[in-house]
């Protein structure tokens, strides 16, 4: 605006001027004043465009840098809550997994507590072919063949009987101990016993004779008993030798430590 109220006060003038006799030089110089004064505004217009056009572009990078920081802002909230949900997963998570480490230790706490009581109640069998040892948080009781039946038998002897006595005094004290009695055979094949076919008969059935005595006869709570027949198919070692077939040749009562407490943990 300032620039046209200049170039109409200099249209005056030159009017003004106009209306008087003014010499060549004079005039050359108002005609030289005129062409700077065009180029002059020429040269501001041209920069008021450019500076409207870096305004509008500026004003455009700074409404993507707005959107950009909004976004951003956006994400790191939805990156907070997730890092808190997953930090509160792992809490739980590791609060779970001591619950879990507790109740193994317990169990295997107890299970060491029930092989010494076993120990001390079976010393006088240990020469006979009986041991207790642990696997995998299990107590195992193994009794060889000898030690409760005559050979090629079911029936349990009185050497037998003796020890699931003694066996059965700790285990009635102990309620919470589930019992798996299992029967193993040696490789060779069975001859002239009657009914029973083969070694898994053989296996069977011992471990089912030693079931019924526990129960019937030492009146242990048969909701606790299982019974199973393994047959030659997991032997203690598998060398074909006398001595071999002899320690495969046994039944193994495995006790475990019910674990409701753990199992409800694990499926919560």
């Amino acid at each position: 605006m300032k620039i046209t109220y200049y170039l109409l006060a200099v249209a005056m003038c030159l009017t003004f001027y106009s209306c008087k006799i003014m010499s060549p030089k004079a005039y050359k110089a108002l005609i030289a004043q005129r062409d700077s004064l065009t180029t002059r505004t020429e040269n501001l217009e041209t920069q008021v465009f450019q500076l409207k056009a870096d305004t509008m572009r500026l004003n455009r990078e700074l409404a993507n840098l707005r959107n950009n920081n909004s976004a951003l802002n956006s994400n790191l909230s939805t990156s907070s809550s997730k890092l808190k949900r997953l930090a509160a997963d792992l809490e739980k998570r590791e609060a779970r997994l001591k619950e879990v480490e507790d109740i193994l230790r317990k169990r295997d706490e107890a299970a060491n507590a029930l092989k010494n009581k076993l120990q001390q109640a079976l010393l006088g069998f240990q020469q006979s072919g009986l041991s207790v040892d642990i696997r995998n948080g299990k107590v195992y009781v193994s009794l060889a063949d000898k030690l409760l039946f005559p050979s090629g038998s079911i029936v349990i002897d009185d050497k037998g009987k003796a020890a699931l006595k003694q066996l059965a005094a700790v285990l009635n004290k102990e309620p919470d101990i589930n019992m798996a009695i299992e029967g193993h055979t040696d490789d060779k094949k069975v001859l002239n016993l009657g009914q029973i076919k083969d070694n898994w008969d053989l296996s069977v059935l011992r471990a089912t004779s030693v079931t019924r005595y526990l129960t019937e006869t030492e009146k242990v709570d048969p909701h606790r008993l299982t019974a199973t027949g393994k047959g030659e198919f997991q032997p203690i070692d598998p060398a074909p030798t006398n001595e071999a077939r002899a320690k495969n040749r046994r039944i193994e009562i495995v006790l475990t430590p019910k674990l409701d407490e753990l199992y409800n943990l694990i499926t919560k």
